[in-house]
């Protein structure tokens, strides 16, 4: 038997049945929320909001910041987005730049231990530099010591000058603020402001093993030069600070409360240097707590 050929209802057809005028059916369609438009309203802002606090973020981080938050989201509708809002980051180059690493002394220095060394928490490598600041009639200089584990600001200080009380002034810091463990080893380049003996003077009170570059090697502490880099690109070219004061509350800012609290890192799983500690710290507890059970 041949099967009956079928037909789509023409919608006067479904009004009839439904016993409801076109015109009603029309009117109730055009007071229907349209929830995709007002989504991605919702979803242009926060990636706004997003983009303003930390404005070298990409659309990786962006994505990443968005799903902490709860939003359903992938990376390719983020770029698009923030592609059709001119919100890509475009990082530019500054033209000279003065010389913070004068490695042409004829104090000794140290081979350099970090190839040697298997990370497996904080405080085991910490890891230093000293990078300019542009004012508009001279230049500042930053020394910082990171966590390499966390990648955490551990200590920082900015002055004037490039003497040693720079780097001894971030050091102090992290001497401060962080417990030194034995065979914690402090690594950076052979810059005369961290071969001097006042510096080494320090690590040696406190027993820390002392790790330097290789010569004309800057790979040997990438990690610290990633975070110039980075503090570069989302603090210190987007600001034109009037003078030192207004320069170390801003920069200070940054590295303590959007750096280290906020700040995600692809290296960490995305997660800001705190809040990894912090996991650490609480998985460390656990352990802890299950051997006693065990023993």
């Amino acid at each position: 038997m041949q099967e009956a050929i079928r037909f789509p209802l023409s919608l006067h057809r479904m009004c009839e049945l439904v016993e409801i005028g076109r015109s009603h059916f029309y009117r109730q369609r055009s007071q229907r929320p349209r929830w995709g438009l007002t989504q991605e309203v919702i979803l242009r802002d926060q990636i706004q909001r997003i983009v303003l606090e930390v404005p070298g973020y990409g659309y990786r981080r962006v994505t990443k910041q968005l799903q902490r938050q709860g939003y359903q989201v992938n990376h390719k509708r983020v770029l698009r987005l923030m592609r059709e809002d001119n919100l890509l980051c475009l990082r530019k180059r500054r033209p000279w730049v003065p010389v913070t690493t004068n490695s042409r002394h004829r104090i000794p220095c140290y081979p350099n231990l970090v190839p040697e060394l298997h990370l497996s928490g904080i405080d085991q490598l910490w890891v230093a530099d000293i990078t300019y600041v542009r004012l508009a009639q001279q230049f500042l200089y930053l020394a910082v010591i990171l966590d390499a584990y966390s990648r955490r600001v551990i200590g920082w200080a900015l002055e004037e000058h490039l003497d040693a009380r720079l780097t001894v002034g971030a050091l102090q810091m992290a001497l401060s603020t962080r417990h030194v463990k034995p065979g914690l080893v402090h690594h950076s380049d052979r810059g005369v402001q961290y071969a001097c003996d006042r510096y080494i003077e320090v690590l040696k009170v406190h027993d820390i093993r002392i790790s330097m570059s290789r010569k004309a090697n800057p790979y040997d502490n990438a990690k610290a030069e990633s975070f110039i880099k980075t503090l570069k690109a989302e603090e210190v070219n987007l600001c034109e600070y009037q003078s030192k004061g207004e320069a170390k509350q801003s920069i200070g800012h940054f590295l303590e409360q959007v750096y280290n609290q906020r700040r995600l890192h692809s290296s960490l799983g995305y997660l800001p240097p705190v809040e990894f500690e912090e996991n650490l710290a609480s998985r460390e507890k656990l352990a802890k707590s299950e051997q006693k059970l065990l023993n």
